[in-house]
């Protein structure tokens, strides 16, 4: 059995020296399985060719990732083989360029990236739907409406450009989101109109360009004023409420008077510190200043009234105690009459040579209404002597009365207020007066009452006494005690011819 054991350990010591033999082989001769070689590349932005830094750079079958530096370019490693490298960086299209890598060798790849909307389209020519190339009558307050729908889903933004044919003038409007544009426009004008459709990302496309006409001024009978903001602003409408702005709402105008012999409307405007007379056409062009040196003055300037001459060549207006008579062209400017230096001229009225006139005192009381001819020479007292407000002045058509509105109660304060202020027609032959303000609402004063341009007719300004209140334009009959008609709500200082 002793013998037995040590041959056993002398075969496996022999094993273990032939063992570290061969490792001891291996090592000296050691065989490397797969090599490396770098991969190396720069990346710019097509086109401008500028170098793109912190460009994410990554390889499939997946190696390194690294990023570009500030010139563009990366560098690393890889082991042998082919790889798809990918360049990717926000803003850009992803882009996959092949390297082939050799052991100990360096392969170069070169990446141009597209900005990410390089293959957006871009956004349709819109077409224009209304109104209609060639339409006739269009109204003056016109929605304009196209139609545009991208693509590639993108948001459109739109401008449209319009011409003004008959003054060459061009209006743009921008950066609208929707389809449609509402604007005013000038009567009796033809106009091209053009619409330009963005996606923010590829250049503007135009549609074609169409044109149109509108429909002509509306021979409106009524004007009068409306509170807009901070300014008084003058409109006309017809009988139905078809309504036209005739002055911006940035500048105060007041007191339309208009004379169909002329084709003129005259009104009041603040200039600087003073009120000056001006004129206009009908649809509210070829606004003229008509008063310069010697503006229009009086107690309250929201009282004040002037008036045409019958056939349209002059106007007579008050300035403080004188009446004035100027030429329609601002020419000509004369003294007709003045007053007692305490008494203020608040109203005329010119009709065929006659002419009324209401004076008061610096408070706006102690009214006198009256006449006087074209010298200057007083006629006729219609009011005289009473407390309280008054005025409102226009003769009839023939001379034989006048129409005029006065405060009942004599109620005087410092404001100026009026407690029940009700229309009256004075017949001159007659010296009587008679009140015609039927079934006025209690609590409100007619005030600024005018003719019809038969006389049949009366319109008044009612409006609650508190001062407040805007009010609405009325009209009834001067014979009969018929129901009120509203005519215009939140207006005041009707004029009707």
């Amino acid at each position: 059995m002793k013998i037995k054991i040590k041959y056993m350990r002398s075969i496996s010591n022999s094993l273990l020296v032939a063992f570290l033999f061969v490792i001891a082989g291996c090592t000296e001769d050691t065989i490397e399985i797969n090599g490396k070689g770098t991969i190396t590349g720069t990346v710019v932005q097509e086109g401008s060719f500028t170098p793109l830094s912190n460009v994410k750079i990554s390889t499939n079958p997946t190696s390194n990732t690294v990023f570009t530096d500030a010139d563009g370019k990366f560098s690393f490693q890889a082991e042998n083989g082919t790889y798809a490298v990918r360049a990717e960086k926000d803003g850009f299209l992803v882009d996959f360029e092949s390297a082939e890598v050799v052991t100990d060798e360096e392969v170069n790849v070169v990446f141009e990236l597209q900005i990410s909307t390089a293959n957006n389209r871009p956004a349709p020519a819109p077409t224009l739907v209304t109104p209609a190339d060639g339409a006739t009558n269009v109204p003056f307050n016109t929605t304009f409406e196209w139609e545009a729908v991208d693509v590639d889903g993108d948001s459109l933004l739109f401008s449209v450009e319009l011409r003004n044919a008959n003054t060459n003038e061009v209006q743009v409007f921008e950066n609208i989101e929707v389809r449609e544009l509402q604007t005013s426009l000038e009567f009796g004008t033809t106009y091209f109109w053009q619409v330009t459709a963005t996606d923010g990302i590829n250049d503007p496309v135009n549609s074609v360009v169409n044109s149109f006409s509108t429909q002509s001024f509306p021979a409106n009978r009524f004007h009068y004023v409306r509170k807009q903001g901070n300014n008084n602003v003058i409109f006309s409408s017809d009988r139905e409420g078809n309504e036209v702005q005739l002055t911006p709402d940035s500048k105060n105008s007041w007191r339309p008077r208009a004379n169909r012999t002329l084709g003129k409307l005259a009104f009041l405007r603040n200039v600087g510190a003073n009120a000056q007379l001006f004129t206009m056409d009908f649809d509210g062009r070829n606004v003229t200043q008509i008063t310069n040196s010697v503006p229009v003055a009086g107690f309250n300037l929201d009282e004040v009234d002037f008036s045409w001459a019958n056939n349209g060549s002059s106007l007579y207006y008050p300035s403080l105690n004188k009446l004035y008579r100027i030429n329609a062209d601002g020419s000509g400017l004369s003294l007709v009459f003045q007053a007692a230096s305490d008494q203020l001229i608040t109203e005329v009225n010119y009709n065929n040579g006659i002419i009324a006139l209401k004076t008061n005192d610096l408070s706006g009381y102690n009214v006198e209404i009256f006449t006087i001819n074209e010298g200057g020479r007083r006629l006729q007292t219609v009011l005289s002597g009473l407390p309280g407000a008054a005025g409102g002045i226009e003769l009839s058509i023939d001379n034989t009365e006048l129409l005029y509105t006065r405060d009942i109660t004599g109620f005087e304060n410092p404001e100026y207020r009026q407690i029940n202020s009700r229309a009256f027609v004075y017949n001159f032959s007659l010296d009587t007066s008679t009140d015609v303000s039927f079934n006025k609402p209690n609590g409100t004063n007619d005030l600024d009452a005018r003719y019809s341009p038969t006389d049949a007719r009366i319109i008044v300004t009612n409006r609650p006494n508190d001062m407040n209140s805007g009010g609405s334009i009325q009209f009834l009959d001067s014979s009969i005690a018929e129901p009120r008609v509203d005519l215009f709500s939140n207006a005041f200082m009707p004029d009707w011819e």
